[in-house]
């Protein structure tokens, strides 16, 4: 198999849309949508948003969205706001991560929680409104006299 060059997003640049690579990507630029690719190195001065999937990732600048990897290495400089499926996670110490983070065997081959298939496979929403409560009555003057009716007559 050939050995390829990576492909390298400068970082003046913007881009909006899906990346797709089956080898290695190093983006110091800003990407406003998803990004898959075999190896991917994410800058200090890059942003992403939108859902990173790769075989590994290492993350020196910021990502706003999920992110799923075999091997995920998070720099000190990262800023990660979005959750983390991983079978190895490294994280330096600075680094800043406000999500969840899950370990699994093969993160890349589950299915996000977003997919279409999952949306398929979700519970029917119902368009009729709710019905009362069982124990709370339709109205309190149907089981309470009116209050001129109660006072005691003198």
């Amino acid at each position: 198999m050939k050995s390829r060059a990576p492909s390298i997003l400068s970082g003046d640049l913007v881009l909006t849309g899906s990346i797709v690579s089956e080898g290695e990507v190093q983006l110091d630029g800003t990407v406003e949508g998803d990004i898959r690719a075999g190896s991917l190195i994410i800058g200090e001065d890059a942003v992403v948003t939108g859902e990173v999937y790769a075989e590994t990732v290492v993350i020196r600048g910021k990502v706003s969205g999920s992110v799923r990897a075999r091997q995920v290495q998070l720099a000190a400089t990262a800023r990660i706001e979005g959750d983390i499926v991983h079978a190895a996670l490294s994280v330096e110490s600075g680094a800043f991560f406000d999500g969840h983070c899950r370990h699994s065997t093969d993160p890349l081959a589950e299915k996000s929680g977003t997919s279409a298939s999952t949306a398929s496979s979700a519970p029917k929403m119902d368009n009729r409104p709710p019905a009362p409560p069982a124990n709370k009555p339709a109205s309190v003057s149907s089981i309470e006299p009116p209050l001129a009716a109660s006072k005691p007559s003198l």
